[in-house]
């Protein structure tokens, strides 16, 4: 198990395009480690999705993995662990819903950010293979979020109004039962 430096805001690689990953690399040994390390990353971190850029490796590739808690995210469908390599999203319907967004990368903040809420996703799995997927409410949210680092945004970029960005202590104080995202 090889936990990774998350990377924060302020550091250059967060706020780049991410190069498409080598469909001819996936699969080799430097590839399962990288997953391998995004994954324990992700899971010692606490968060739900973690984008190569977050441990400075400016590649399009992304974990996201949405356990079956029952009390952090609502009633929000688990997600088992997946691995999302040079994936577009395609928006199905434009009617956009908020959620408060945390992030990895963006410690102790959270966020209210309004989203597209169905998608779908095309992308190539941890074996090469095309992959579609089509999530709606918050799982849309967790997947814009996470796909948005591929592209050198963050959440905070996407708030509408600033006097909705606060500290992760006062949120949970002043407006608590929202899910958080990552």
């Amino acid at each position: 198990m090889t936990v990774m430096n998350i990377i924060r805001m302020g550091h250059p690689t967060l706020r780049q395009d991410a190069v498409p990953y080598p469909e001819e690399k996936i699969g080799s040994e430097e590839f399962r480690t990288l997953v391998e390390d995004m994954r324990d990353t992700m899971a010692s971190a606490g968060g739900i999705g973690l984008a190569a850029p977050q441990v400075d490796v400016p590649c399009q590739i992304a974990v996201i993995e949405v356990p079956e808690d029952g009390t952090r995210y609502g009633d929000t469908p688990s997600l088992p662990f997946a691995v999302y390599v040079n994936p577009q999203i395609t928006v199905l319907d434009d009617k956009a819903d908020g959620y408060w967004e945390g992030c990895l990368s963006v410690p102790g903040l959270m966020g209210y950010v309004e989203r597209p809420q169905h998608i779908r996703v095309d992308y190539l799995d941890e074996t090469g293979a095309s992959r579609t997927i089509e999530v709606q409410g918050f799982l849309a949210t967790v997947f814009q979020h996470e796909f948005d680092h591929l592209h050198g945004t963050l959440f905070v970029d996407r708030l509408k109004d600033s006097r909705l960005l606060m500290f992760e202590e006062e949120f949970r104080q002043f407006v608590a039962g929202e899910p958080e995202l990552e």
